[in-house]
This record gives C-alpha cells, sequence and structure tokens, in this order.
C-alpha cells in the first residue's frame, strides 16, 4: 500500500508524496529505530540491575539462626482462633479463601561483625520450634534484610524493559503517522469543498466550459 504515491503521474498530489515518506519513516521506526532503541534500554537496565545485585550479594549475607518462641501477635491470633472442632460462623470467610499467613517468631542470631541480635522474622517451616535452625539475610550490621537479587532475575527484568520500550517507540511511530494522515485527509477535504463550491453552481450547464 501506498507504493503508487511514489509513481510520475499528473494525478499525484503534493501531499499523496508526503504521506507516502510518513509511511516510509514510520516503517524505519518499526522495523529499525525501535528495535535499536529497545536493545539500548535493555542494556542499560541490565547494567544497572547486575550492579544492584553484586552489591546486594556483597552487602547482605546469609546467617543462620534460631527460634527463640512464637511471636506474642501470633500467640494470640493462635488463642484467638477456634477449635478444630467448633462450628464456623457461616457469615465468616472459610479457610479456603483466606490468604495464607506465614507464622510470625522470636528468633535470635549473630551478625557477621560478630554481635547477637533477636528480633521478630517470619518462620521458615510451619509450625515453627523452640530450638529449630534457619537462615535469614542480614547486613553486616545484623539488620534484617531481603533476598539479594539474582543475576537472572534481573536479566529478565532488563530483557522486559528493552522489550516494552521498544513496543512504545513503535506504537508511537505509528500514532504519528495515523495522526499525520489524518491531518492531511482532513486539508484534502477542506479543498475539494472549496473546489465543489467553486465548481457546482456552473456544473452541467451549457457554455459554462463544463
Amino acid at each position: 500500500m501506498g507504493v503508487w504515491r511514489w509513481r510520475r503521474n499528473p494525478l499525484r498530489r503534493p501531499t499523496d508524496l508526503f504521506e507516502a515518506w510518513v509511511a516510509f519513516a514510520a516503517l524505519v521506526c518499526v522495523l529499525l529505530v525501535a528495535p535499536a532503541i529497545g536493545w539500548v534500554a535493555g542494556v542499560q537496565v541490565d547494567g544497572t540491575l547486575q550492579r544492584a545485585a553484586r552489591e546486594q550479594r556483597q552487602e547482605r549475607h546469609l546467617v543462620p539462626a534460631v527460634v527463640v518462641r512464637p511471636a506474642p501477635e501470633s500467640a494470640s491470633a493462635a488463642a484467638s482462633a477456634p477449635p478444630s472442632g467448633a462450628s464456623a460462623d457461616p457469615s465468616a470467610p472459610s479457610a479456603q479463601q483466606t490468604a495464607p499467613q506465614r507464622t510470625q517468631i522470636v528468633a535470635a542470631w549473630t551478625a557477621p561483625d560478630g554481635s547477637s541480635h533477636e528480633g521478630t522474622v517470619p518462620a521458615a517451616e510451619e509450625p515453627p520450634r523452640p530450638g529449630e535452625r534457619f537462615r535469614i539475610w542480614t547486613d553486616a550490621h545484623g539488620r534484617v534484610v531481603g533476598q539479594p537479587l539474582d543475576p537472572s532475575s534481573a536479566a529478565v527484568h532488563a530483557g522486559v524493559a528493552g522489550l516494552a520500550a521498544a513496543i512504545a517507540v513503535a506504537v508511537l511511530g505509528e500514532t504519528v503517522r495515523r495522526l499525520v494522515v489524518r491531518r492531511l485527509m482532513h486539508q484534502r477535504y477542506i479543498r475539494l469543498d472549496r473546489a465543489w463550491a467553486a465548481a457546482g453552481p456552473d456544473w452541467g450547464r451549457a457554455g459554462a466550459g463544463s
């Protein structure tokens, strides 16, 4: 479509040639510019995330912890729960509809710098028993932190970001093309209305040159 607009013929209007150039620019944007921008964006995001992952692996440590006792709020929640043999309230949500929550416990651990800590953390296993050992992520001073970013997950996020950037550029190019074509069509209709208003009253009359 649109190839005929490039051909030289007496019926070709300047707007036809301009529309052909706009379509060509949009095609180049979709086939070349969008993938290039997506690749650059993916590489930039991957570099940033990989650096963050390396820094997190250096700053965060997996240390052993020991279960001391259930957390006070967990114990109170267990005490307020109805016994297994009691009838449940029909208006209350069922156990299958309630999202599972990990039990909070009080644990003790030793930080990489040698300091001792005790705090409330999610239980690694259900049900938690005092004296059980598990591992948690902490910083060098023993503060509980999240698991460091995995390099493979960072690469996936970077790929998604690059793909999103490429799609956004392609959609933007096609949107601009449609807006330009719509504007050209509007101008053509205006010129057609003016030409018809000038020639319409004499259309078909003898001696009017039609």
